[in-house]
């Protein structure tokens, strides 16, 4: 069975709802989201930076979200939840599966570190400014492609979305999303009607 490194509202959730919706058993093996756990000897064997996710799938270890999904789609997603290579589907969705990390919950990231986990002394607002910029400008982007569409890649969910969501809802959850994304606020709420996103984020 599929083991998933797992701490509340750390990018885990993606894992945990792919499986979801994939119908896939895993366990958890939930972890404290504090340095002397994840930056522990047992943990860094498991992940060499002590960070949230990874999976054990047998002998398969990984690390990386992204990489975990893609992963978990090709192993057992039977043709769901993913356009097939050469559709006319497929470029956008690659496009979205990765802009939710690399241009969008990186951001929030900063935001979190800089706002909540880091000692205050640590912390840098100047961090938070230019990343609450960027955060806003990506999702500009994103409120703009979601007019007239249910899910990013069109009509279908995808796993484009669960990548694509983790970073709208950190940033509702700390209160950087902004009220007049009404595109984005739509979708969000779609996303929360799925039994998968709320096991995940429970």
């Amino acid at each position: 069975m599929i083991r998933i490194y797992h701490s509340r509202r750390a990018r885990s959730v993606r894992v945990i709802w792919l499986l979801e919706e994939l119908g896939v058993p895993y366990e958890l093996e939930t972890l404290e989201f504090k340095p002397d756990v994840l930056k522990g000897e047992a943990y860094l064997s498991v992940h060499p930076l002590g960070q949230i996710p990874a999976i054990a799938d047998g002998d398969v270890y990984m690390i990386e979200s992204g990489a975990i999904l893609e992963y978990l789609l090709e192993q057992y997603g039977q043709g769901r939840l993913a356009p097939p290579p050469g559709s006319r589907e497929r470029p956008e969705y690659l496009q979205w599966f990765h802009y939710g990390e690399a241009s969008l919950a990186r951001h929030v990231g900063e935001i979190v570190r800089n706002r909540f986990t880091k000692p205050e002394a640590q912390r840098i607002p100047a961090i938070v400014d230019e990343s609450r910029s960027r955060f806003l400008d990506a999702l500009a982007v994103v409120e703009r492609a979601l007019g007239g569409r249910t899910y990013i890649v069109g009509e279908a969910f995808t796993a484009a979305d669960i990548m694509l969501s983790y970073g709208i809802t950190m940033a509702r959850v700390i209160g950087e999303l902004p009220a007049g994304s009404v595109n984005v606020t739509g979708y969000l709420g779609r996303l929360k009607e799925r039994s998968g996103y709320q096991r995940a984020w429970a």
